[in-house]
């Protein structure tokens, strides 16, 4: 500044125009700069780095990049050199180096929020790649982090703007706290629920979850500090806050995925008047189903053998054991199940009856698929049910069905052609 002074007053600009015309080169050597240093920063520092990330073999590097942290680095090259140069190019105007001063801290501190708030994102599109992602999720957590840097970025801004500490504002704000809590109460809550739900391993990416009071069905796409983001089956996204996962009933449906299979559970209602003695001539006849046939011999073996050894009278029905059309009806499904390469053997297998009713007597299928595509899951099922309305007349059973308009119709014409 002392030679800018000098070499202006040796021009002939005197005493009194030689300060002003010395100091505004030196404003003017000062925007330049900045300029040139912005320019190196961006157009020659960033892309070299650039080059280099994409000349290494690792994907952090590549990924830094994508998220633009080093753009954000860049911007704080020509803040760095306005911070330091102004004050000496400016001695002379104290209030305007200070003015400047202060606009290249407010930038830096902005700059250097977004290269870490970058820096956060970074990591967390990093350990979406590990196997971890889907069974822990920090996406909450990193959340948090961005919240508390830019809530103090945010003080220390205030702070330089109005000239004082941020630790003298954060102690001022204890006023303003239900304000706080009021404002904050869903990130406060989502924290708090979040925490709970990673901890107790309850929801994580991926899970189909059901919750009913929102309408969701389908698989959890994200899990973010105040939201859990469900992709129902149809497509649509629901949107539920994290907390009422805790407050509201929910089922997550990763049980059934882990364990290998899913369930069948389904129930056909037969006409309990077609239960019946099985006789000689529906013995022979059953005798040719191949999945029973062996089941046949042994329990026919095994119930004369009964009825002998107690000197059974077997010319009347009720007395001693005998076969009924249903149990062999119920030894069939259970053997025709087994012999599905479908089915899961070692997960729990049932055919059972429930308590009759006045819509007939169930007989209920539990057994699980090994196949737990929604699609495939829903084929199997079917084909087994196809099957199984379809033998039943076989075994002079018959399936119970509430009386249609037809059926009606069918017996007003057969009284009216009696009549």
């Amino acid at each position: 500044m002392h030679w800018l002074y000098d070499w202006t007053r040796d021009h002939g600009l005197g005493e009194r125009w030689a300060p002003l015309a010395a100091e505004t080169i030196a404003l003017l050597g000062l925007t330049l700069l900045a300029v040139v240093a912005h320019f190196l920063a961006r157009r020659v520092l960033l892309r070299l780095i650039e080059r280099v990330v994409r000349a290494t073999e690792t994907d952090w590097d590549d990924r830094l990049v994508s998220h633009r942290f080093f753009h954000w680095l860049a911007h704080m090259v020509p803040a760095l050199v306005l911070r330091l140069v102004a004050p000496l190019v400016l001695a002379r105007h104290a209030v305007a180096a200070e003015a400047v001063a202060t606009a290249a801290y407010l930038y830096l501190v902005v700059a250097l929020l977004l290269a870490f708030n970058s820096l956060l994102e970074t990591v967390l599109d990093i350990y979406g790649t590990t196997s971890w992602a889907d069974r822990v999720p920090i996406k909450p957590f990193v959340q948090v982090l961005q919240g508390v840097a830019f809530f103090a970025g945010a003080m220390v801004l205030l702070g330089t703007l109005i000239g004082r500490s941020p630790a003298v504002l954060l102690s001022g704000l204890g006023a303003f706290t239900a304000v706080l809590l009021l404002v904050f109460r869903d990130p406060i809550l989502g924290l708090a629920a979040g925490i709970q739900l990673i901890s107790n391993n309850m929801v994580r990416r991926g899970d189909w979850i059901e919750v009913p009071k929102f309408g969701a069905d389908g698989e959890v796409t994200d899990v973010s500090l105040t939201t859990v983001s469900v992709q129902n089956w149809d497509k649509t996204i629901s949107t539920i806050p994290t907390y009422s996962l805790l407050t509201d009933t929910f089922r997550n449906w990763r049980g059934m995925e882990e364990s290998g299979g899913r369930r069948i559970k389904r129930a056909v209602h037969l006409d309990m008047s077609s239960v019946k003695f099985v006789d000689a001539e529906m013995l022979e006849r059953f005798k040719k189903i191949r999945h029973i046939q062996g089941y046949l011999d042994e329990k026919v073996a095994e119930i004369q053998s009964w009825n002998r050894e107690r000197e059974i009278d077997e010319s009347d029905l009720v007395n001693g054991r005998r076969l009924t059309n249903l149990g062999v009806f119920r030894a069939y499904l259970e053997r025709y199940l087994r012999a599905k390469p479908e089915i899961h053997p070692d997960l729990t297998f049932l055919v059972r009856q429930l308590p009759p009713s006045p819509k007939g007597l169930p007989m209920e299928i539990y057994v699980f698929s090994r196949d737990q595509r929604w699609a495939n899951y829903e084929a199997i099922q079917a084909d087994i049910f196809d099957h199984v309305l379809a033998v039943i007349p076989l075994f002079d059973l018959r399936v119970f069905q509430e009386p249609t308009g037809n059926d009606l119709r069918e017996l007003a014409h057969r009284a009216v052609g009696t009549g």
